[in-house]
């Protein structure tokens, strides 16, 4: 089962061995780098040659199109341009990228096309370049609406800028989302609540709230270990989940997957493709992506360093590092990883298929006895209330 979405925008579901297809752009560039950011992110003080950085994007574009041939070639559900800050791209070469993927394959009806995007005034004053450029679709980075916090965080906009931006982007996108973090050092349920009460007078149809993790080699590891700041424990991060889901419910918003939440039909499509273990194209420094291949699925990964990167292209077309075929252990245990995520779980049929063998009816039925695990009517298996915020146990135990 995937979801798909239907002429009046809503998201229908319906049997399909097939995610859908999707085109995901790394803009790996930044004004300054996060201290919790592990994303294949860079800062060039001395500028960046934007409009050349395009031209080798549209380049591996050109040649995943070239590689998937006309037989495999079918319309992009969605294109969405990830970072980095793509905000910081030219809207002309924003535009020029949508319009390589409107000529290599294609797109459906209802394309849902999303550019990240910081909410500093420079980025927001660019709203309106981009939707005019095609985006329809934008996911503004806030992170918090408390000054402080903000600091804390490295961010480079204040409160005042968070607000406006969303406003901005109100005014100039069909659809907006917004990232939150929670579970930040010292952080109450009572704070958070309100905090987040505030972020749903403002969203739109999607907020997408993440509990911060301590990534490695990243400054906040480093801050971490040395014991400058400490997070919640599990039993205070437990209860923080606890006041996101009560929330978000209750304001229509209530969770599609782990951090994610929508109105119903304002779920991002570009990542269900990921969760449904669609296909995806992966362009720019760093990229990865998915395709179903005459010889079976395939994993792609692109060179991280942007200059290296770009050399690879201008040389050979693409900048692949990595190509490998993944077997059927491999696409099951993804098919796992991914799908659990979501609310709507995973079809244990489509997990045999791809696996090879069924998930272990023991198993399913010890997760579902200690109340991490519900099995649907119709046979789907999904993570419950209590399973999500353990959810990388329990994707183990039915793998083993």
């Amino acid at each position: 089962m995937i979801e798909a979405a239907k002429a009046d925008g809503t998201l229908d579901r319906r049997s399909s061995d097939d995610g859908g297809f999707a085109v995901y752009i790394h803009w790996p560039f930044c004004a300054a780098r996060c201290p919790y950011c592990d994303f294949n992110t860079h800062v060039r003080h001395g500028g960046v040659d934007a409009l050349g950085f395009a031209a080798a994007l549209e380049r591996e574009l050109e040649y995943f199109a070239e590689r998937m041939g006309d037989a495999a070639r079918r319309p992009a559900a969605s294109i969405f341009f990830g970072g980095g800050t793509p905000s910081l791209m030219p809207p002309q070469a924003v535009s020029q990228l949508i319009g390589a993927v409107r000529r290599l394959w294609g797109v459906t009806r209802n394309v849902e096309i999303t550019l990240e995007a910081n909410p500093t005034s420079v980025d927001a004053g660019r709203f309106r370049e981009f939707s005019e450029a095609g985006v329809n679709r934008v996911s503004v980075g806030v992170q918090s609406l408390v000054d402080e916090e903000l600091k804390f965080l490295g961010r480079r906009h204040n409160r005042a800028d968070a607000i406006r931006a969303i406003e901005i982007a109100h005014r100039h996108f069909p659809r907006v989302s917004f990232d939150m973090i929670y579970a930040r050092p010292g952080q109450t349920p009572d704070a958070w609540h309100g905090e987040l009460a505030e972020a749903l007078t403002l969203a739109g149809e999607h907020l997408s709230l993440y509990q911060l993790t301590i990534e490695p080699d990243t400054p906040f590891a480093r801050m971490h270990q040395a014991g400058r700041f400490i997070v919640p424990d599990s039993d205070a991060a437990r209860a923080l989940y606890d006041v996101t889901q009560d929330l978000t419910s209750s304001a229509g918003l209530p969770a599609y997957e782990i951090s994610n939440h929508a109105r119903p039909g304002g779920e991002c499509r570009h990542n269900l493709v990921y969760w449904s273990c669609g296909d995806f194209v992966g362009v720019g420094p760093g990229a990865h992506g998915r395709l179903s291949e005459a010889h079976g699925r395939t994993a792609t990964a692109t060179e991280t360093m942007p200059e290296a990167w770009r050399r690879l292209v201008e040389t050979r077309g693409h900048g692949l590092k990595i190509d490998e075929p993944l077997d059927a252990v491999e696409q099951g245990d993804e098919y796992l990883v991914m799908g659990l995520r979501l609310a709507s779980g995973i079809d244990p049929q489509r997990y045999a298929a791809l696996c090879g063998r069924p998930i272990d009816a023991d198993r399913i039925a010890e997760l579902a006895g200690d109340g991490l695990l519900a099995e649907d009517p119709d046979g789907r298996l999904r993570v419950t209330s209590d399973g999500f915020p353990v959810l990388n146990a329990v994707v183990a135990d039915l793998a083993a």
